[in-house]
């Protein structure tokens, strides 16, 4: 299993259990608001919103909150104007980190942002500055349990998908990003809705970094991640198993 997708959940177990499942809630009804009004506010009939639901769904948000960021769009209740964005830089270790976000107030979320960077030894940067070392992909994800790991491979394979994983949690399906919704809806017919279905930054070469060091990192990632307008982090950074247990605790 690709450790980026990993080490994120890890990071969003760590902040159901610090009492931070309100902000993960807001984050996902923004994106569904927003995917909502960027089209039909159908799920069967608009790829983004499904794919919104799906997310919404496997970090357990109540049926109730999704239906009412849905109706906040289509009711106009929502005035807000998000626009999408993401930032480029080097956190602490000189590792590449890209953030998403939905923003409001492009300069609010700039400057702290960057002020984040700053205050944790990280640099940000202009656009371009180190999304080439990351690949733009949809990442499609089941529990093990679904099904043996050599069925889902068999189903899988007749998808338009890159590359098939499994492990002992979940079973992973990589495809260009273009492709997200067609190969969701292939798998959906063949094994049921998925447990996410989003369009990821994964890391070219991950980069391995010393334990000793992980701690400065991994609270700059935290704080980041503790921003109302940030939606997802990514970080070019190989996490070994041991390491991600630790973490975990």
């Amino acid at each position: 299993m690709a450790g980026h997708s990993k080490f994120k959940n890890i990071m969003y177990r760590k902040g159901a259990q610090d009492a931070k499942r309100a902000r993960l809630f807001a984050k996902l009804a923004r994106e569904i608001s927003v995917a909502a009004k960027s089209g039909i506010p159908e799920p069967e009939k608009n790829p983004r919103l499904k794919n919104a639901i799906i997310n919404a769904r496997a970090e357990n948000m109540p049926k109730e909150k999704i239906d009412k960021a849905i109706q906040k769009s289509v009711g106009g209740e929502n005035d807000a104007s998000y626009e999408e964005m993401h930032y480029e830089g080097y956190g602490p270790e000189g590792i590449a980190i890209i953030v998403d976000v939905l923003t409001d107030n492009r300069n609010r979320t700039a400057s702290e942002i960057r002020s984040i960077f700053n205050k944790h030894g990280g640099t940000m940067g202009e656009t371009g500055s180190v999304n080439f070392l990351f690949s733009r992909n949809g990442i499609i994800k089941y529990p093990s349990s679904v099904c043996p790991a050599n069925i889902f491979f068999d189903k899988a394979a007749d998808s338009e998908c890159k590359d098939i994983n499994s492990d002992e949690d979940f079973h992973e399906v990589i495809c260009d990003s273009e492709k997200l919704g067609l190969v969701r809806n292939f798998l959906s017919n063949k094994l049921g809705d998925p447990l996410s279905a989003k369009l990821e930054w994964m890391p070219l070469t991950p980069v391995k970094i010393d334990e000793s060091k992980l701690d400065s990192l991994i609270k700059f990632l935290e704080v980041l991640e503790e921003n109302d307008d940030v939606q997802d982090v990514y970080a070019n950074l190989e996490v070994t198993k041991e390491i991600l247990e630790k973490i975990s605790i």
